[in-house]
């Protein structure tokens, strides 16, 4: 019985090691578990702590990456900017305008030649402004409303000049160099027509609120033009990289290829029409494609018809004869490329007698307007008759960019000849007058031609150039080459005779290698209206002779020079006009260069 019992408690002991030892495998197994699971939320709390960290970062590099290539395209932005402003007179306009339209642009979309785009295209939406102002104003007066339809004429014209423009700009960097002076002539002109449209409201009530109108747009303009030289001067023509803003080596001068010639020896960029005129047997008379004559000997009695009937998809140059006559109508030749011709210029002649002095604008006196490019003129006279005491009467306005008069005369007395706008060339021409006979805002040369003075009322005094420039960015000027200035045979007396006078501040005009009577007085040139301009003008003679030559009695005007041959060449045909691109081909005799 003893040895039984003891089984018995052996038994329940082993069972109670038993299941003692299971707890202790339970309790262990949970807490492995449990470690398991503190630990793998301790990894899982790292690896998630390190993704955000890392994900965080990348963020904050990629937020920090985009800030600094904003920052820096800001900052590429603001310095090209800067670059092209640096030129220009009106240096705050330039930055503001030009840093408001280029807002949300990138650095690749502002070089440049952009930069100069933005700026003619924020000149053209200026002027829409100033028009929208002028258009509110009260104008009363039939001047002021008179005034008013020649200004938006005016502006419609220099709208399509800024669109030109536009498209100049819209070449690679290499052809911008060379348009430059393409550019700077059509900006040039814009700027005249906004100066015409102010001139014409006189002295009217109206016309300091129609200059404070103009004001922006006439300083957009002045910029968009010191620009085309500022780009001029950063880039060179063979490549679009920008040189240093130190860097102002201008590259215009590289050679061109030489021009193909045909078996009849020309050029072969000369049109076929212009060909065909060259190859005539007399190029001053070449066939005609029509015939205007007084007595009805040819299709049209008077040139006004046979403009009108010049067919709207003709291509290239439409010849027009104008037989011997008096055609007393004021012509307008809006068309291109027209060559008129007549039997000589004291045969053939175009007349009016509009004035001033019957209220009539001096832009709308004209007896002839030419204003499609490329006219040619040659052996035609252009009156205007309406006499010394009328005032301002226009016989000829010309806004024709590379225009050519060859043998023609001008007669008139006051305002005889209004250049008006864009690149003109005289060639043995006689021109005739009293006051301001020769005036305009144009880049005009007169050579071989003769300047005849004529007798002007009691009391007056004779000057024979007006030029109008207004900006010193303007390509404008007038240039007297190899002429000779005299008295008309009907003045006999000694009347005060002076070569010009500043009509604006920048007024530039030259006379050189000419041949100068005594009538014109030692001081050689004459105020317009107290101090105005004698310090920004730009007046200059060169090897001139006669007894009117003597520089020694000049005007002692910070403006005045008298040049040197290295200065003179700056405003020969060439230089000045471009004309060895466009001259020649018409056939026109042309001096290219100095004497």
């Amino acid at each position: 019985m003893v040895f039984q019992d003891f089984d018995i408690i052996s038994e329940r002991r082993r069972l109670e090691r038993q299941r003692k030892f299971r707890k202790r495998l339970t309790i262990a197994a949970v807490s492995i578990v449990l470690l398991l699971v503190i630990v793998g939320a301790g990894v899982f709390t790292i690896v998630r702590q390190t993704d955000q960290k890392l994900n965080s970062g990348a963020a904050n590099k990629e937020s920090n990456s985009h800030q600094k290539a904003k920052q820096d395209d800001s900052a590429h932005i603001k310095s090209v900017i800067k670059l092209v402003c640096n030129s220009t007179d009106y240096q705050d306009r330039c930055r503001t305008t030009l840093e408001e339209s280029v807002k949300g642009k990138s650095a690749s979309s502002t070089h440049p030649k952009d930069i100069l785009k933005i700026a003619i295209e924020a000149t053209h939406t200026e002027s829409e402004k100033a028009m929208k102002k002028a258009e509110s104003l009260k104008l009363i007066s039939k001047k002021e409303k008179a005034a008013f339809d020649d200004c938006k004429e005016l502006i419609h014209t220099a709208y399509h000049e800024l669109d030109e423009s536009i498209s100049f700009v819209n070449v690679e960097t290499k052809q911008l160099v060379k348009n430059e002076a393409d550019l700077k002539n059509w900006l040039s002109a814009v700027m005249a027509y906004y100066q015409t449209c102010i001139d014409g409201f006189g002295d009217e009530k109206s016309k300091p609120d129609v200059e404070k109108a103009f004001n922006a747009t006439m300083e957009l303009t002045s910029n968009a033009l010191a620009m085309i030289s500022g780009i001029a001067e950063i880039f060179s023509p063979s490549d679009e990289k920008p040189k240093s803003e130190k860097s102002g080596r201008r590259l215009l001068d590289t050679e061109s290829d030489p021009p193909t010639v045909d078996k009849d020896g020309f050029p072969g960029w000369i049109s076929h029409e212009d060909r065909r005129m060259l190859k005539a047997k007399d190029p001053d008379h070449p066939k005609p494609d029509v015939v205007v004559a007084k007595d009805a000997s040819g299709k049209f009695k008077t040139i006004t018809a046979a403009l009108a009937a010049i067919p709207s998809n003709h291509k290239g140059r439409y010849v027009i004869y104008v037989k011997e006559g008096v055609y007393d109508e004021q012509v307008t030749v809006s068309q291109p490329n027209i060559t008129m011709y007549g039997d000589g210029s004291q045969k053939s002649i175009v007349t009016g007698s509009k004035n001033g002095k019957d209220g009539v604008q001096t832009y709308r006196t004209a007896s002839f307007v030419a204003l499609g490019d490329g006219f040619v003129a040659k052996a035609l006279g252009f009156r205007n008759t309406a006499g010394a005491a009328k005032g301002q009467a226009v016989a000829l306005r010309v806004q024709a960019d590379r225009s050519i008069f060859q043998n023609c005369r001008f007669e008139g007395y006051q305002d005889t000849l209004y250049v008006h706008t864009h690149r003109q060339y005289y060639r043995s021409c006689v021109i005739t007058g009293t006051i301001d006979f020769i005036f305009g805002d144009a880049a005009a040369v007169f050579q071989n031609c003769l300047i005849q003075l004529r007798k002007p009322l009691k009391d007056q005094q004779i000057i024979i150039t007006a030029q109008g420039r207004s900006d010193r960015h303007e390509t404008t000027g007038i240039v007297l080459q190899n002429c000779k200035i005299k008295a008309d045979k009907e003045l006999k007396e000694k009347v005060k005779s002076y070569l010009g006078r500043p009509w604006r501040a920048y007024s530039r005009t030259i006379v050189m290698e000419s041949t100068i009577d005594d009538l014109i007085d030692p001081r050689g040139w004459l105020e317009w209206e107290g101090k105005l301009g004698l310090d920004t003008l730009y007046y200059a003679e060169y090897n001139n002779q006669g007894p009117g030559a003597n520089t020694k009695g000049r005007v002692k005007w910070p403006g005045f020079h008298v040049i040197d041959k290295d200065e003179a060449n700056k405003y020969t045909v060439e230089a000045f006009l471009q004309g060895g691109d466009w001259i020649s081909e018409t056939g026109a005799p042309v001096r290219l260069g100095l004497s």
